[in-house]
């Protein structure tokens, strides 16, 4: 059955539409794409406070507005992707995918899944686009890149781990009160501070924590080195693709090919 030309004209116009949005440089996609953000930031938020709290019907039911706003989001960016194999291998998609449906079934599942929610906040840094307007738009994140991305990691690390330690260990006692202990815990063993006071004994605790502790260890690392490395500025060498290049770079240490690094000038 061969489909109607109207109706595919108008798919493909309605596909152009989106993908301006999610991939265009027009003043609208990119509030757009800063609007998507500020979602994600938002839901992020929510998904840490409501860590700790008895699940409700109010809940289920923010929960499933936020789990269908988001698969509508996923939708649109599978539908525009010319390279799905490629979109379904990245670690931010399969994290949405996870974070959809644990939404959409919360009610059918068990509460111990919800710490999972807490990957949504891979995705909040990770996209090609976004990066790219960042760069355009904030000096402060051109100059800081690798410091915000590393910062992102550590923090979704923190609280998804935290919320994974309040829901198998720490949720005998629900509150507030046994989730900051989680957090307590998680900012503990990932600093190897080890003060003791909190411990998980059984075995999987202590394979949560030896989980925890390298995992936590490496990221903190990054972005330590982040922080006090010598600050690069991200161009790519028209000879030899190399992008990382010091911030008055002139030739590229790489092959010495001569850089015109775009800069905003003295003031």
């Amino acid at each position: 059955m061969t489909q109607d030309p109207d109706t595919e004209e108008t798919s493909n116009g309605l596909k152009t539409r989106v993908k301006r949005l999610y991939k265009g440089a027009e003043p609208r996609s990119v509030r757009f794409r800063y609007g998507l953000i500020v979602f994600d930031a938002v839901s992020i938020l929510y998904f840490i406070v409501t860590a700790p709290i008895s699940v409700s019907l109010t809940v289920h039911m923010i929960n499933a507005v936020m789990g269908i706003m988001i698969l509508l989001d996923f939708s649109a960016r599978v539908w525009i992707e010319r390279n799905r194999k490629r979109l379904f291998l990245q670690v931010h998609t399969l994290a949405d995918i996870v974070v959809i449906a644990v939404l959409i079934l919360d009610p059918f599942l068990s509460h111990n899944l919800a710490f999972l929610r807490i990957l949504r906040g891979l995705r909040l840094i990770h996209s090609y686009h976004l990066l790219r307007d960042l760069r355009r738009d904030s000096p402060f994140f051109r100059a800081r890149e690798d410091a915000v991305v590393a910062a992102v990691n550590l923090t979704v690390f923190l609280f998804a781990t935290s919320s994974a330690a309040y829901v198998l260990f720490f949720d005998h006692q629900p509150g507030a009160a046994a989730y900051i202990d989680a957090i307590y815990f998680t900012v503990a063993a990932l600093t190897t501070t080890g003060f003791g006071d909190i411990t998980l004994p059984t075995p999987l605790g202590k394979l949560f924590s030896i989980f925890v502790m390298v995992f936590g260890v490496a990221l903190f690392v990054q972005l330590a080195r982040a922080l006090f490395q010598p600050q690069k500025v991200r161009f790519r060498c028209p000879e030899c693709g190399l992008l990382r290049h010091d911030l008055d770079a002139v030739h590229c240490k790489h092959c010495g090919h001569i850089l015109k690094i775009p800069t905003p000038g003295a003031d």
